[in-house]
């Protein structure tokens, strides 16, 4: 290899060298902005996610999902439903016979159960509140309950509270018309589900019954037939598509 031609080579090999020190810079400049952003981004979230809950008036994400939806039933959405909480239930005195939960698909009368005071007495506390006003039923399986009063609306929620559950007796039936409030470890506090069919039977003792059903099992049936999709943040065909909203509630003595 003549001298001219070695010399064009080592040239030539230098500027390959001088080309990838410079893709390697940019490179390197490449990563380190897009690392720059994504931080940002990172920042930029936490910073609204903590917005969001310190923001008292704020609507939990679960249950915005439902309010996004069309109401089922061809009704109106009542009213956004407020956040609230209560450190315990007020004594409410004389406690009413029934209660008649108006939904957006129809009414559902309750008789309510003697012996359960303190149950009976939280929900009659937190309806007269108005904490039940707006909120939706959340949870709908067929053959077995349907799910209402969690103002997350994801089956977590509750009212602030919890209480101790006053069981029912030994060989009790979870049988449709049953309404009981769900627990969670032993407490009880805003949620509660009205029992649909033979499926609820296997459930044991653990649930403390607020009443029966009297009136509203075209209602019931109408909401267990309304089409549903996925539970918000699991797996579970349960959440109706059409949001079922408690409207308000009423008493009778």
């Amino acid at each position: 290899m003549t001298d001219r031609r070695q010399r064009q080579k080592e040239l030539r090999a230098q500027k390959r060298a001088v080309e990838q020190k410079a893709a390697s810079r940019q490179e390197f400049r490449r990563r380190i902005v897009i690392a720059l952003l994504v931080g940002i981004s990172l920042v930029g979230s936490l910073l609204l996610l903590n917005l969001d809950v310190g923001d008292e008036d704020a609507l939990p994400l679960g249950f915005t999902i439902f309010r996004e939806q069309p109401t089922a039933c061809e009704a109106d959405a009542p009213p956004e439903w407020t956040p609230r909480s209560f450190e315990a239930p007020v004594d409410q005195g004389s406690i009413p016979n029934s209660a008649t939960i108006a939904t957006s698909c129809g009414p559902i009368v309750i008789a309510f159960n003697p012996e359960a005071p303190e149950t009976v007495n939280s929900f009659v506390f937190l309806a007269r509140q108005g904490f039940y006003d707006g909120l939706v039923f959340h949870r709908v399986l067929d053959e077995f309950a349907i799910y209402a009063g969690d103002p997350e609306g994801n089956g977590t929620g509750g009212a602030g509270y919890s209480l101790t559950e006053e069981l029912p007796p030994e060989g009790f039936i979870y049988e449709p018309g049953v309404v009981a409030m769900a627990e969670g470890g032993g407490t009880t506090s805003s949620q509660f589900f009205i029992v649909t069919g033979a499926d609820a039977s296997v459930l044991n003792r653990s649930f403390s019954v607020l009443g029966t059903v009297t009136e509203g099992q075209d209602t019931i049936e109408t909401i267990v037939a309304l089409p549903r999709t996925r539970s918000i943040g699991g797996a579970e065909e349960s959440r109706p598509a059409e949001t079922v909203y408690i409207e308000s509630i009423t008493f009778t003595d």
